[in-house]
């Protein structure tokens, strides 16, 4: 590629305030979009965000998150008794490895889902699919609340449960690709981050809600009463949840990126794909798509380890009481609630990729003693060492909904998410419940997830090295966004200073 296909921004050197003070980053996609335009920008080059629209976008998004997690985490802190429930006749061990294996078949149909939703997305509209994605989730998590037990209708009930968490697992498919694809495209530039981390606000709130809510029915209902009808009220909460869910999605309009695509290009290869897309996707877009399944499998793993596997692992590996333990980890959810936002602000202003590296260090030294605190006597020790794995994982999940979506083209954006998060999901995350437990199970070396968090940490680290920084950078296909005229004003006049400082370095008069 020679230079004029690859131009370099120009220098700091004696650039003007405006120019200089631009993150290296963006200088240098701004400075490509304006030698193609051979002008500056002007008011319709620089597209305004309305507050009210990207307030809905946001919010509407992140309910959906957090009915999603609401199921996760009550599934998680009900693993041991829904195995009692569906799978009475094996042995304690048996049963929640059964447990752990529903749980993790929702993720086999995953990809499923994100390859029949994502090119819908791309063609439809994402309002529409994820009005759809979020009907089938609250239909999925309410049928389970409505299951009979093994007792009352025998093999056919653990046969509905897999049925159940399927629909559940297929609508998530096109859940998290769509929604923060959507968010990402309604938020302006230099607050991507932090707009986006209310996604995992989301998520991890509606975790905290349902083993908050699990807990509580814990301490008030017996062994007997839990067992009989009170495991069935979390998932019937599901459908008030739902309701509300889908008005707020159907009030929102189209992004703006969706509605009008700046390139050409991608307009073009929108309608070339339209019959071949997912290939498409993989034969043009495989070196971010393992960027993408690199990135999910480090947050989707630490993610299932504390939220999935560590409330089972300590009643089940520990032998500590269900509700010392449902107590334990719902700190380590409030405290993620706590930073993610900020997280995602810094995000912002330092980039994604540190974020990402220094956490994915911090992993691979951290992951032993934190487990080695968890394990330890006391109450101290195992709240700092869940606190340490919820801080790492906060640092996750706060810029993946703002990294994962600008890997790829407007025209593409959603079928790529799908197939890279949730291929990678499927294969890494959802499992790591099932695979740990087994693992411990089979080698009584209660240290594995913390070497599995490791293993997680290592591949994290070499994938960041391959990722392109994308804080306050305009999405590939998208006009740059703004939040105000004000800002639309200084981006056009920074502009008008950056096209002829870059006109100067390439020695045009």
């Amino acid at each position: 590629m020679n230079q004029e296909e690859q131009p370099k921004p120009p220098g700091r050197g004696n650039l003007p305030k405006s120019v200089a003070k631009l993150p290296h980053q963006v200088r240098e996609e701004l400075t490509r979009r304006l030698r193609r335009n051979k002008r500056a920008f002007r008011e319709e080059d620089v597209q305004v965000v309305e507050r009210p629209l990207l307030k809905r976008a946001v919010g509407a998004s992140a309910l959906g998150n957090c009915m999603e997690w609401f199921d996760f985490g009550v599934y998680s802190y009900l693993a041991a008794t829904l195995g009692k429930v569906f799978f009475p006749g094996a042995s304690p061990a048996a049963q929640v490895i059964s447990s752990f294996a529903t749980f993790a078949a929702a993720f086999v149909v995953r990809p499923l889902g994100g390859l029949v939703f994502g090119p819908l997305g791309d063609r439809l509209g994402r309002q529409k699919v994820l009005a759809t994605t979020m009907i089938m989730m609250a239909v999925g998590t309410f049928a389970i609340g409505l299951i009979p037990s093994y007792h009352t209708i025998g093999i056919a009930a653990p046969i509905l449960l897999l049925l159940a968490r399927m629909v559940q697992g297929f609508s998530t498919g096109g859940e998290y690709g769509g929604a923060t694809t959507f968010v990402a495209e309604y938020s302006p530039d230099r607050r991507r981050g932090f707009l986006s981390s209310w996604l995992d606000f989301g998520t991890f709130t509606g975790y905290a809600l349902g083993s908050a809510l699990v807990t509580v029915l814990n301490l008030l209902l017996t062994d007997a009463e839990m067992l009989s009808w009170g495991w069935r009220i979390p998932f019937l909460i599901a459908g008030p949840l739902g309701v509300i869910g889908l008005y707020m999605r159907l009030k929102l309009e189209e992004s703006p990126a969706f509605q009008q695509q700046l390139d050409e290009h991608e307009k073009s290869l929108a309608q070339e794909s339209t019959g071949s897309e997912l290939r498409a996707i993989v034969k043009d877009h495989w070196r971010p798509l393992l960027i993408c399944m690199g990135l999910v499998l480090l947050y989707n793993v630490t993610n299932y380890m504390v939220t999935g596997f560590l409330p089972t692992y300590q009643t089940e590996t520990l032998h500590r009481s269900s509700s010392s333990a449902d107590v334990l980890v719902l700190v380590g959810m409030v405290w993620i609630v706590l930073l993610i936002t900020f997280l995602g602000r810094f995000s912002d202003r330092v980039g994604r990729r540190p974020l990402y590296g220094v956490a994915a260090a911090a992993m691979i030294v951290l992951a032993v003693p934190s487990f080695l605190l968890i394990k330890a006597e006391g109450t101290w020790p195992p709240i700092f060492g869940v606190l340490i794995l919820s801080t790492l994982l906060a640092c996750f999940a706060a810029p993946s909904a703002a990294t994962l979506p600008a890997l790829f083209p407007t025209a593409v954006r959603y079928a790529a998410m799908g197939i890279g998060f949730n291929f990678a999901v499927a294969a890494f995350g959802g499992t790591t419940p099932l695979v740990t437990e087994a693992l411990v199970s089979v080698t009584g070396d209660d240290l594995v997830p913390a070497y599995y968090l490791m293993l997680a940490g290592v591949i994290g680290l070499v994938t960041v090295k391959f990722l392109p920084e994308s804080a306050q950078v305009p999405l590939n296909g998208s006009q740059p966004m703004v939040g105000s005229r004000e800002e639309q004003r200084e981006l056009i006049s920074t502009s008008t200073d950056l096209y002829k400082a870059s006109r100067q370095h390439a020695g045009v008069r």
